[in-house]
């Protein structure tokens, strides 16, 4: 069993920069894709940015040149460094996993394709 515990959420004002992080523990797959999910009620969660093992990294078109995805293979954590926030990007902010191939993790874009999801943590961005 793998679990995902996220942290660093809370409120900020337009422009301003918020760094998630995301602690894995338990037994870690040697290949494991990661992601962040982002959802605000009433709407499907969406994925923002998943990365491989090696660091490769995918983001969703509306944070690209804002947000950067990365992972410490060491520590079992994953960040999200997020910049020049916006209104719009307030949510609940979810770090997801699933072992895959690099190939999977690649293409891997919807919320079905995750198996391991943490409890989220809020982002509030004000103008």
């Amino acid at each position: 069993q793998v679990q995902l515990v996220e942290s660093g959420g809370g409120s900020v004002q337009a422009g301003g920069s918020l760094r998630l992080s995301c602690a894995a523990s338990g037994y870690i797959p040697r290949l494991f894709c990661m992601a962040w999910f982002r959802q605000t009620p009433g709407k499907e969660r969406e994925r923002v940015a998943n990365i491989l093992n090696d660091g490769s990294a995918r983001y969703t078109d509306s944070v690209k040149g804002r947000f950067t995805i990365s992972r410490d293979n060491a520590k079992n954590t994953l960040y999200l460094e997020m910049n020049s926030l916006k209104p719009e990007d307030t949510a609940m902010y979810y770090c997801a996993a699933v072992p895959s191939t690099p190939e999977y993790c690649y293409n891997a874009y919807s919320q079905g394709q995750y198996r391991y999801w943490g409890q989220g943590t809020q982002v509030t961005v004000s103008s």
